[in-house]
């Protein structure tokens, strides 16, 4: 597969690069092995910190509130009950590790299957290498704007760390920057455009 090379202005250079089909046109990409890529990646970020008080954690009186029988209700314990306004919960969540493991191998081929969703639904741009002197947010906001998808939610992808770059698009909501060989399965399907600099390509075409 064979995409034309822009310069940040939007104009076509008229050179073109080419993306290896078994990255890029993969003959069976797997939906499910994306799934659970992705699933991993959300999984991993969670903190799982979330904690609510059990009955022996809640802070009150333990004396049993009346006796066990005649009082024409139900029978009831202490002031801690679950049943009781201010009382523990009963099975709260407790902190709990969410991350869990996905062979290297998955991993390989769900990033494969994302990288072949986004060629064949026209969602890469190529672009030559760039940098800025200084780190502006209003530059890259101009080069949107040049390659006409000003709005969208763009994913840039650099041969390697550049901070000029990546601290202009520190401020921008839907404008995220990531290198070519930390880039992962949620990050490719997680935006409307890849712009790929030329740079990147070649990295990009010996993902494993």
């Amino acid at each position: 597969m064979e995409l034309a090379v822009y310069n940040i202005k939007g104009e076509d250079t008229g050179k073109k690069v080419t993306l290896n089909d078994a990255v890029f046109a993969v003959p069976e990409p797997s939906e499910h092995i994306v799934y659970l890529d992705v699933k991993q990646h959300l999984a991993n970020m969670r903190q799982g910190t979330h904690k609510a008080k059990e009955r022996s954690e809640v802070s009150g009186s333990t004396k049993k509130l009346g006796r066990q029988k005649g009082g024409g209700g139900a029978r009831h314990g202490d002031i801690n009950s679950p049943l009781l306004v201010g009382g523990g919960r009963v099975f709260g969540p407790r902190p709990r590790n969410y991350s869990f493991k996905l062979n290297k191998k998955m991993k390989a081929i769900a990033r494969k299957s994302a990288l072949t969703f986004k060629a064949s639904q026209n969602q890469i741009m190529v672009v030559e290498d760039f940098t800025f002197d200084a780190p502006k947010t209003k530059d890259f906001v101009n080069i949107t704007k040049n390659l006409k998808i000003e709005g969208q939610k763009v994913l840039l992808v650099l041969p390697s760390q550049d901070k000029n770059v990546f601290l202009s698009l520190r401020n921008l909501q839907n404008a995220n920057v990531v290198t070519a060989s930390d880039i992962n399965t949620y990050r490719i399907l997680d935006n409307k455009m890849m712009v790929v600099t030329v740079g990147s390509v070649d990295v990009l075409n010996n993902l494993k």
